[in-house]
């Protein structure tokens, strides 16, 4: 996906990173005073230079005591002032900085908690971690430093060329002759340099996406043996990463070394020509020592945005990656005019729907039609790839359909807001996902402000509450990555509790129990029977032994329904449910 970006241009990106700058005006106004401040203090020291040499050429008996500490005082005062500003500059500049890169992560979060499925089915998380992490600290940089820097050069270059233009203007038309040059060598260097480090950006994303999925994958890795395995595929990747880094320091080289011969060329040509206009009687030598060391802060100046040139790269790197993602829409959204879903029975018709995970893709349901009553509890068996677990994933609108509708209360589910749809279903998976926190967090993510009291009868009716109390912590013990601390079964439990404290009216229940020990699937089947009750339920099993009471079974395989009707009729009737009953009781 990301190969397929398009380029920005460099206007583009300014203008969409410029706004986050608004609120923050008065520290960058401040900033760029403070910064105005230092280059005066630059600027001063070769005019006191220029007034003692020129003082001593003339009359040395003017070189006063007094006159020496004049400009030796003033200059201190103004290196106070310059210590201050550039404390400024150093400190408030640069938390400003910061913020401005917290707000866009705040931004760019947000936005990915809008996309759909879809993307994030097609898309490698350690790429997000890279950019909403080192991208974004490029930027941060980048806006502290790039005002200032461009700032400080524009004031020193223009008034150096008016005090070199007062002392010889044919020199100093010779020294600015040679800048359009540089310019013209550089900046080729300058477009491969940002190339790169796009470049570097993505092949390092790749490579904490690898390292991402082989961490979260260490108990498979390990037990597979296949340690050096993963050290191979790292290897491919770190190298990769490598020789791109490579290409860019480079042209980085190219580019600095350029520099440094533009920079050398820039002094002597105004030692040659210098020589020659005092030769000529055109320039005094209290002129000429002033004038270098006016060309001295010229070229400094040339030389800082230069080598700001890397870090400039860097942020406008950060800002395109940035905008790339900002610029994505999700595909499923609130329709205009949406309304809350509210007082739901349960009733689900699902008409004629089609779906296939994209555009020209094979159908994965086709034609499909089924009447859920409210109250009813309905189960989807048959062999995989029929679409059950796909259907489940639509009803909550996770994906939209290619054709059909479906309908909750009579209402299509499209023409819902996507927060009242979700919030009255609730759905119970196979892999339980618990989150790097503790039991109490995890189970109080069904429900915002959740007290202890409702959190702990939550647990209590999911029969969660005898072996939470048992932990170390209790309600308060750190579950681990992925909740690895607890087993399947208490996970399971956990996950269970949590949609007993969102209460929804409609649950669906994707296999589970499937994954667990009869032990577990004891507990957690007993557990699921108390959420069942009073609500419109939709269970997916391959377990069939669990969905024996259900109202009504629905037999599914990839042409659509093959039977239904409820566990006694399906036996009696001898057809696919009957025999995949046969062959699991085996």
């Amino acid at each position: 996906m990301e190969e397929n970006q398009k380029k920005m241009s460099m206007l583009k990106l300014l203008k969409r990173f410029l706004p986050y700058y608004k609120k923050y005006s008065h520290i960058v106004v401040f900033d760029l005073f403070c910064a105005a401040l230092t280059t005066l203090c630059e600027l001063v020291l070769p005019l006191i230079v220029k007034v003692i040499t020129r003082t001593a050429s003339e009359n040395l008996s003017e070189l006063t005591v007094s006159l020496i500490l004049r400009c030796t005082v003033a200059y201190l005062i103004l290196r106070i002032i310059d210590a201050v500003a550039y404390h400024y500059m150093a400190t408030v500049g640069h938390i400003m900085g910061t913020r401005l890169e917290t707000d866009m992560r705040r931004d760019f979060f947000a936005h990915l908690q809008k996309l759909s499925f879809s993307y994030f089915d097609n898309t490698k998380i350690g790429s997000l971690m890279s950019r909403i992490t080192s991208d974004l600290f490029d930027v941060t940089e980048f806006s502290h430093h790039c005002p200032e820097e461009f700032f400080i050069a524009g004031i020193k270059i223009v008034c150096s060329f008016a005090i070199l233009c007062a002392a010889s203007v044919p020199m100093t038309l010779i020294v600015f002759a040679v800048i359009p040059v540089m310019i013209a060598v550089l900046v080729p260097f300058n477009r491969k340099m940002r190339s790169g480090f796009k470049e570097s950006r993505k092949k390092v994303a790749i490579l904490n996406s690898q390292i991402e999925d082989s961490l979260l994958g260490i108990h498979e890795v390990k037990a597979f043996a296949n340690e050096e395995l993963e050290k191979e595929k790292f290897e491919e990747g770190n190298v990769s990463f490598l020789n791109t880094k490579k290409k860019v320091y480079k042209y980085m080289g190219g580019f600095q070394a350029s520099t440094r011969f533009f920079d050398g060329l820039s002094y002597i040509v105004v030692v040659c020509a210098g020589a020659l206009f005092m030769r000529a009687g055109k320039i005094d030598a209290a002129d000429f020592i002033a004038y270098l060391l006016y060309v001295t802060t010229l070229l400094t100046s040339v030389r800082r945005i230069v080598e700001f040139a890397e870090q400039f790269q860097r942020g406008m790197t950060g800002i395109e990656r940035f905008a790339e993602i900002m610029d994505i829409e999700p595909d499923i959204t609130d329709k205009r005019g949406a309304q809350i879903l509210d007082n739901v029975k349960g009733d689900i018709d699902i008409d004629n729907i089609t779906f296939s995970y994209s555009d020209g893709g094979a159908k994965v349901i086709s034609d499909l039609t089924i009447n859920v009553k409210a109250g009813e509890n309905v189960a989807l068996v048959g062999p995989s790839g029929g679409g059950k677990t796909t259907l489940c994933s639509l009803l909550p609108r996770f994906y939209d359909l290619d054709s059909g509708v479906i309908r909750i209360d009579g209402k299509d589910i499209t023409t819902l807001t996507l927060d009242s749809l979700r919030y009255n279903i609730g759905i119970v998976n196979q892999n339980v996902y618990l989150f790097s926190s503790t039991v109490r967090d995890n189970i109080a993510y069904g429900k915002k402000n959740a007290t202890d009291e409702e959190i702990i009868a939550a647990a209590k009716l999911a029969g969660a509450h005898e072996f939470i109390e048992k932990l170390p912590e209790g309600y308060d013990t750190y579950v681990g990555e992925r909740g690895v601390k607890l087993s399947g079964g208490q996970k399971q439990r956990i996950s269970i509790a949590r949609v007993f404290l969102k209460n929804p009216p409609i649950l669906i229940l994707d296999e589970a129990t499937s994954a667990l020990d009869n032990e577990s699937e004891r507990l957690v089947q007993a557990s699921l029977e108390k959420l069942a009750r009073g609500r419109t339920v939709i269970t997916i099993a391959h377990r069939l032994t669990t969905i024996k009471n259900a109202d009504r079974i629905i037999v599914l395989d990839e042409s659509g329904i093959v039977e239904e009707g409820n566990h006694a009729e399906l036996i009696d009737k001898g057809g696919m449910y009957s025999e995949l009953y046969k062959l699991y009781s085996r």
